[in-house]
């Protein structure tokens, strides 16, 4: 008797997938979409040479499923923190988002929404890397729950709580949260500005304010960040940047930037400041799929300090 319930079972799910493909859907099937991009760079400066790495090598999964909900998953390729380090894969998004008209949640991992600088893709900020002070004061991504809202076309509204332990660590280890809120707002045609604030409730609070102007003639953009400790009797962390880009041709901009920033939080007056001038151009050869990114940037690290030069060519492709 048994035998026979077995045998009539396996008959039955090798039946149900080909009733199931002939039986009309009543909605599309799902759909997916992939897409990533490559950096590859040689940098050379004077006593380290010339050094060759990839810079990011990131690949990209996502879709929709019915009822506005959309999902996201993005993986990174990279090597260990050495030259022989073994290659591995890391998460950098994954998350769910649901949309009704001009508000949208979404839960999972991603960017916390904290500057402009980070929030963009780094495949569309003008230099190759981004600033010492948005690298250093801006809470990166983390796994959480944000709310934003559009209002009418020329504000945003973006408000968050995280774990606050970064990226792929599950773990509230320390029971305090992130919470993480920017607003911009574009008063004219090709002017936005914004500001941001975070607050880790355990111990800190970072703050900005930003302004871009893009027009089909000109870039500028600039960023305000700082740090301010509840337990320091030193001065905030904060530093700031300003960039200018003109798009003279389709495949031709060149690029000018200066950073300041200053940690009198963590160390001594003067012994981490770090100011640095970036000349550079951007060559698009084939649209914006393909960008050749030339630079030389002069940093500046100490007081008075010791100024360092770095020459870096690197290749970007988009698919």
């Amino acid at each position: 008797m048994l035998a026979r319930f077995a045998l009539a079972l396996a008959a039955a799910l090798l039946v149900l997938p080909t009733v199931h493909a002939q039986a009309p859907s009543s909605s599309p099937p799902p759909s997916v979409k992939l897409s990533g991009y490559m950096q590859g760079r040689e940098t050379y400066q004077e006593n380290v040479g010339i050094v060759g790495t990839i810079n990011r090598a990131r690949l990209t999964a996502a879709g929709g499923v019915p009822g506005n909900v959309t999902w996201r998953v993005q993986g990174e390729f990279r090597t260990g923190n050495v030259g022989t380090g073994r290659a591995s894969v890391s998460l950098a998004d994954g998350y769910v988002r649901w949309t009704h008209n001009e508000l949208g949640v979404q839960l999972g991992q991603f960017k916390t929404p904290f500057t402009w600088e980070y929030v963009t893709s780094l495949t569309l900020v003008e230099t190759a890397d981004r600033s010492t002070v948005v690298d250093s004061l801006a809470p990166k991504r983390d796994i959480g729950l944000m709310v934003d809202y559009a209002l009418g076309g020329r504000a945003t509204i973006s408000a968050g709580i995280f774990n606050g332990e970064g990226q792929n660590v599950t773990a509230n280890t320390d029971s305090s949260a992130l919470g993480v809120a920017r607003v911009t707002y574009r008063p004219i045609p090709y002017l936005v500005v914004g500001a941001n604030a975070a607050r880790y409730f355990a111990d800190s609070t970072r703050y900005g304010v930003d302004a871009r102007v893009e027009s089909p003639w000109i870039i500028l953009r600039g960023e305000y960040i700082g740090q301010h400790r509840d337990i320091a009797d030193n001065a905030d962390d904060k530093g700031w940047y300003t960039l200018a880009a003109a798009p003279v041709r389709p495949w031709l901009q060149p690029v000018l930037k200066y950073e300041w920033f200053n940690r009198p939080g963590i160390a001594p007056t003067g012994t981490l400041k770090n100011r640095a001038w970036t000349a550079g151009v951007n060559l698009f050869p084939w649209r914006r799929t393909t960008r050749l990114t030339l630079e030389y940037v002069s940093r500046k690290v100490g007081e008075p300090g010791v100024r360092k030069s770095l020459g870096l060519a690197q290749a970007q492709v988009i698919f």
